[in-house]
């Protein structure tokens, strides 16, 4: 639009009603969003762009394409933008990308984001995975001074899948077994006193030493100690490893006790548990797939590091620039 009929059409403005304000208001607002997660990329990228398939820094300008800058590498003469090589990639509707995260971030359920910001439910769950693929890494560094581990289960989902490998529950159901079988899956969270959490879905049934080895060892300070319940493979996983180790018999009323280090007990670690299942519910099972994406999400949320849609977009793709 020329200037001249622009400033025309803005001098009108003044003159609409309360409907017709609204009806430009949401005309305006993708454009909005899309000049703002433009703005978002280009500053997560400015620093220490390079080319994605062969890790190059050296490109020169190459056009523009879907409203992004795209590239050509000097070395493999392949084009490229932002977001190639990551989860966000291919993805439209640019534009209401800050609006659907802050859907992410009130932890609403599929249907109600996709209808805040009017995309289709399929739409809507595409987005919410490809924005915690890599959100689900942020994970400390190690665990430090006295850390509690203990596992919450819950029942295995096979949500979405075209084919089982078991009979069809009626909306659900419940597990056929008592106690901890296979048809549940084990959720393994550890968190220290600095509330620095770590977690992982590893696998069915109850928890293994070597799971432990996979998904916990890598996270542990040296000079740890660990706070667990009684189960027999967190002892013999401290003992393999030379971990210093202290067990609360909670099956026998011992809650907490005191140690010079302090106090001795994992109700830190049973309440994030607590907090979590309480989270879930609203969603009406989690397909066990996507529990990490989850997790990962959760863990976000309970840590207060990011308050709003900018810091999100920020988190997710500085994660997958630093990974590259």
């Amino acid at each position: 639009m020329k200037a001249p009929r622009f400033t025309k059409w803005f001098a009108a403005l003044p003159a609409l009603n309360g409907p017709q304000r609204l009806r430009v208001l949401d005309a305006l607002r993708p454009a909005a969003g899309l000049h703002q997660v433009l703005a978002l990329i280009a500053q997560c990228r400015a620093a220490g762009r390079r080319c994605p398939h062969c890790q190059c820094e050296r490109w020169h300008r190459h056009g523009h394409a879907n409203d992004l800058q795209r590239y050509r590498c000097f070395s493999c003469r392949r084009t490229f933008n932002d977001l190639t090589g990551t989860p966000l990639a291919r993805l439209r509707l640019r534009g209401k990308w800050l609006g659907y995260l802050d859907a992410l971030l009130a932890s609403r359920p599929v249907r109600a984001a996709a209808d805040t910001v009017k995309v289709h439910r399929n739409t809507a769950f595409r987005w919410r995975h490809r924005f915690l693929d890599r959100v689900k890494e942020d994970r400390p560094g190690c665990l430090n001074g006295i850390a509690e581990a203990d596992e919450m289960f819950i029942l295995e989902s096979q949500k979405g899948s075209r084919k089982l490998d078991r009979p069809a529950r009626r909306r659900g159901g419940g597990a056929g077994r008592r106690g901890i079988s296979r048809e549940l899956d084990c959720i393994l969270v550890a968190r220290d006193r600095n509330k620095q959490t770590i977690d992982a879905v590893t696998g069915r049934g109850p928890v293994s030493k070597v799971q432990l080895e996979r998904h916990l060892l890598p996270f542990l300070d040296k000079d740890v100690l660990l706070v667990t319940d009684a189960n027999a493979a967190y002892r013999a996983f401290a003992r393999a490893h030379g971990i210093a180790h202290q067990a609360v018999n909670v099956s026998a009323g011992k809650r907490v006790r005191p140690h010079p280090n302090g106090a001795i007990h994992v109700q830190n670690v049973n309440a994030y548990h607590q907090r979590l299942r309480e989270w879930l519910a609203p969603f009406h099972s989690v397909a066990s797939r996507w529990l990490p994406n989850y997790l990962g999400w959760r863990r976000m949320l309970d840590g207060g590091k990011v308050t709003s849609a900018d810091q999100l977009f920020r988190l997710a793709i500085g994660l997958i620039h630093s990974e590259r």
